[in-house]
């Protein structure tokens, strides 16, 4: 059992929800990166994505675009992105998932991506543009190691696609609470509430709701819906407002525990 299914178990045996939290990859350094995560954790983060920059974020808003333009300025690559979470293993057992498009991925080779991320510490990858069908050979690379590839749902997914992904999904599957690219909204979609309780009848492994949320009055009723709530874009802004100030990862952690308290009281 990886730390991902670990969490999850345990968060289920203490009748809580996940916060999941989103940071770009060098953003503002890799440095920062890893001071960051480790004060997500002392904020109440059960799992992090780190977010791999990629020239062409198709899924992503502007606010993580422009996280993700400024850390590829900043010489952040694939390899760079791995030992820094091997730096953050020898301080944290937190679950840690790389979020990044197929391109990076494919220059870097996927079987040597998956060995070298499970051998860092990395428990499992997001990809916005890989679809189920294609996932054959992540799922042979990853095979006897504690790594798995998390699969997304959205609001225009069928029964039969959420049984595809469902079952493609070893950990937890991520809905994707709208149609468009990530970025903070002001209100909830009112479809959410039905999607999730539509993939939970075909699966019980743990649902967890992202894109768009931005306050911490959302994370408590999506608490109430999901398994585990996933705050992204208005982090990523946050960082982007103190990102030259030294108490940086403290004003991260002070933004963030409001949401730790919001889902973990709800």
């Amino acid at each position: 059992m990886n730390r991902i299914k670990r969490t999850f178990a345990k968060l289920k045996r203490d009748k809580k929800k996940a916060l999941i939290v989103y940071i770009t990859a060098g953003y503002p350094s890799l440095a920062a990166t890893e001071a960051i995560a480790l004060e997500l954790e002392r904020s109440g983060v059960d799992l992090i994505e780190i977010g791999v920059p990629f020239s062409d974020p198709m899924a992503d808003g502007l606010t993580i675009q422009k996280a993700s333009e400024a850390s590829l300025a900043s010489g952040t690559t694939l390899e760079k992105i791995l030992r820094c979470v091997k730096n953050i293993r020898k301080k944290s057992e937190i679950p840690i998932v790389l979020m990044s498009y197929l391109n990076p991925v494919y220059r870097y080779g996927v079987d040597r991506f998956v060995r070298d991320a499970a051998r860092c510490g990395v428990d499992g990858a997001i990809f916005p543009d890989l679809p189920p069908e294609e996932a054959s050979r992540f799922e042979k690379a990853e095979k006897g190691l504690a790594f798995s590839v998390i699969f997304l749902a959205s609001p225009t997914s069928t029964r039969e696609r959420l049984k595809l992904i469902a079952k493609h999904s070893r950990c937890f599957i991520y809905y994707v609470s709208l149609t468009g690219v990530t970025g903070a909204r002001d209100s909830l979609f009112p479809h959410i509430s039905r999607n999730v309780r539509a993939i939970k009848r075909i699966s019980d492994k743990p649902v967890c709701v992202g894109f768009g949320i931005s306050k911490e009055e959302q994370a408590r009723t999506l608490s109430k819906i999901a398994d585990g709530v996933i705050i992204g874009s208005a982090v990523v802004k946050v960082i982007g407002k103190f990102r030259k100030k030294k108490a940086l990862a403290q004003e991260i952690g002070k933004f963030v525990s409001r949401f730790s308290m919001a889902v973990k009281k709800a």
